[in-house]
């Protein structure tokens, strides 16, 4: 017979109250449970991602971005994502001048192999930093892409800076893991933040193996297609499996969008760490010898076969901070204008772990300068300068044209979040409202929205988060990727010479198909009669069997034979 134990007995076992006993059982359950999990994921245990565990969230969640383009045939490239240096000039002030000036230049001088503007490097960048903190016994990050386009509104302005933030929570260490999600994307529309939280039909994600991308379309420099203009961000409202649908059948290039109708696409921009997206897509990286086959050069709505898809690079939005200081020379590339005033608990330092830009109380210049501009600026400040960096912004569900805007100042002390907490509550430093910034200020938003002004849904966090024995690293201020300063993707090199029409007793005339390597190319032909200035084409006599030889600047070296037979088969077809 069992016995019934009723609320307030204490049936004993071995001299053990049935509590009792079964506190022991819990207890070494749990003692059990807690060894066979990693110590990272222990309730309320502050823990950390190592540099490549970071790496590897940036590299997972980058997103795809779809982009319509304003370009005709003396305008291809001019939409292309960027990097700051693409001239390796090391001077970004005139780029506005550059860019739609000389690119020109550069793509026609690849389709040539000329070898002029070799030196430049393209090199497609989203900047990026990974924000790590504890949400209460969980990880979470804070991912930050910055998408750089060297000039806006058809080159009337110099750089334009968008950006998508990621919110992952209940990160374990490994993207992608049960139990780990994106809590909410903001996406830049001009000076508003639009953003969709979890669950949302607009958040549509190209999930891969090694990735989980949300799609997300931009416009044009110009305003070529009613209601977006200047490269304004929207998220992309079809699911992945629709979108590869259309690409398959070959049908017009065209997604819908939040708050308008279907967009063009012309260049869909892959993260090249992303193996499953990028053979997907096909995707290739921009490099010399292939420029001018990866500009679109179109502004109307092409098929999908058309749409070039280019790889970018995940970089540290940190790489320009030590320009923009103020012992640094920060008059090449920016203006006394306007300027940061930071209080650095720790030094900026690069990927040597070299010293930047010292502690202390740092003056950051961050308007930009323009060489081309009479006022030598256009009025446009950097990424030190922008509300999202620090996470002050006033999140919405739309942009101000469609719903209207509320207000933050979280730099004033304005700015309050759901705990009713100004950034000075949170760090104790009021003396810095309205002063200067704490390098570690940042409001994390929760995915809601408030609409008050001067109130968000979401927390300042509180001084020593960034700690790491509290489980916190800002990533804004690190240098994780190697720089590639000279880098240029190398595509595979391939001679091909047609298969000849046989002359039939008269001379041929062939011309060399020649991609990949390291542009210029030497051609060096044998037994021809005539070969062409540059190289490529030459002719061959009735009977002889001609031999070329093509090196690159890089060192290497194809050689490719054709014979023009003498003589036809019967019936006069050549043989």
């Amino acid at each position: 017979m069992n016995a019934i134990i009723r609320p307030g007995s204490q049936a004993r076992s071995h001299g053990l109250t049935v509590p009792a006993v079964a506190l022991r059982l819990l207890l070494a359950a749990l003692v059990l449970l807690a060894a066979a999990l990693p110590v990272r994921n222990a309730h309320a245990q502050p823990w950390l991602l190592t540099q490549a565990e970071r790496k590897a969230y940036l590299q997972y969640y980058a997103p795809v971005i779809m982009q319509r383009a304003e370009e005709s045939s003396s305008k291809k490239g001019r939409d292309w994502i960027s990097n700051y240096d693409f001239d390796r000039d090391g001077n970004f002030a005139n780029n506005r001048y550059t860019w739609p000036n000389l690119l020109p230049q550069y793509i026609a001088a690849s389709a040539a192999g000329s070898g002029a503007y070799q030196h430049w490097r393209i090199r497609p960048t989203l900047y990026a930093s990974a924000i790590e903190f504890m949400d209460g016994g969980n990880k979470a990050l804070a991912l930050l892409y910055h998408v750089y386009h060297p000039v806006d509104k058809k080159a009337t302005e110099i750089h334009d800076w968008e950006r998508i933030e990621i919110v992952v929570r209940g990160a374990t260490g490994v993207p992608g893991e049960i139990g780990e999600y994106v809590g909410h994307v903001t996406i830049t529309s001009h000076k508003d933040h639009v953003m969709r939280s979890y669950g949302s039909p607009d958040l549509n994600f190209m999930q891969v193996a090694g990735g989980r991308h949300v799609m997300i379309w931009q416009a044009d420099e110009d305003n070529t297609e009613l209601g977006t203009h200047g490269h304004e961000l929207h998220f992309v409202q079809d699911a992945y499996g629709t979108i590869s649908a259309r690409v398959a059948a070959g049908n017009s290039a065209e997604v819908e969008v939040t708050n308008d109708d279907d967009k063009s696409v012309h260049y869909v921009w892959v993260p090249e760490t992303s193996v499953a997206a990028v053979s997907a897509w096909n995707a290739q990286s921009i490099s010399y010898a292939n420029a001018a086959n990866l500009a679109a050069g179109r502004d109307d709505t092409v098929s999908w076969p058309l749409v070039k898809r280019i790889t970018y690079e995940l970089q540290d939005l940190a790489d320009v901070f030590g320009g923009q200081w103020s012992g640094a020379n920060w008059s090449l590339n920016w203006t006394s204008g306007q300027h940061a005033d930071i209080l650095l608990d720790s030094p900026i330092v690069n990927e040597l772990g070299q010293v930047e830009v010292p502690a202390g109380l740092q003056r950051f210049y961050v308007l930009s300068r323009d060489t081309s501009s009479a006022s030598q600026t256009d009025g446009r400040d950097g990424v030190l300068g922008k509300d999202w960096f620090w996470g002050g912004y006033s999140a919405e569900t739309n942009a101000d044209t469609i719903s209207g805007s509320d207000k933050l100042d979280g730099y004033g002390g304005a700015g309050r979040d759901s705990y009713n907490r100004n950034r000075a509550d949170a760090s104790g430093d009021y003396a810095s409202l309205g002063a200067y910034w704490r390098q570690h200020d940042f409001l994390v938003h929760s995915g809601g929205i408030d609409t008050r002004d001067h109130y968000e849904a979401g927390l300042w966090l509180l001084n020593g988060w960034h700690l790491s024995q509290n489980g916190g690293y800002d990533g804004r201020w690190a240098q994780l990727y190697d720089d590639r300063v000279a880098y240029e993707p190398v595509q595979p090199f391939t001679v091909i010479l047609p298969v000849l029409t046989r002359g039939c007793g008269a001379t041929i005339i062939v011309t060399a198909q020649v991609s990949g390597g390291v542009p210029p190319y030497s051609f060096t032909w044998s037994n021809v009669l005539w070969q062409s200035a540059d190289g490529r084409s030459a002719e061959i006599a009735s009977g002889a069997t001609a031999t070329l030889t093509v090196s690159t600047a890089d060192g290497q070296s194809a050689t490719r034979t054709a014979r023009n037979a003498v003589g036809c088969d019967p019936g006069g077809s050549p043989r």
